[in-house]
């Protein structure tokens, strides 16, 4: 098992992320682009970055400066719980709504109410269950 969010890690979520046709797909036919950050809600900088351009994940890595379009912050207790047992709607709003699951940036109220969104964000963290 990869280390939670190393180089290693980030990497084969990215590669599992271009595999599922239900998120990689889902995010192309939007044209969705971004570049997502994650990391540790304690630490002032994110720990890994995510680029998408059309869906695909186009790098991945470690954080170096770039400038997110979505930061999401979390405990390492919880992101441990998540990457093991992945959050799903509900438990993804509660997770919200409680501050466990936090966004530094990005609009995760609107994200959520868009269903061409929602649900490849929702399926993206399933997938981290299988690193």
């Amino acid at each position: 098992m990869s280390q939670l969010f190393s180089n290693e890690w980030i990497n084969k979520l990215k590669d599992l992320w271009n595999a599922d046709e239900e998120v990689s797909g889902k995010l192309a036919e939007i044209n969705f682009c971004s570049t997502i950050t994650c990391g540790f809600k304690d630490e002032e900088l994110p720990s890994c970055v995510f680029v998408v351009e059309n869906g695909v994940a186009i790098s991945a890595g470690l954080y170096n400066r770039e400038s997110p379009d979505w930061d999401m912050r979390g405990d390492k207790e919880n992101w441990d719980k998540w990457t093991t047992k992945p959050l799903g709607m509900t438990s993804m709003g509660m997770a919200f709504a409680t501050g466990k699951l936090q966004f530094k940036i990005g609009d995760f109220k609107a994200m959520i109410k868009n269903p061409s969104m929602a649900g490849p964000f929702i399926k993206s963290f399933a997938l981290m269950t299988k690193i």
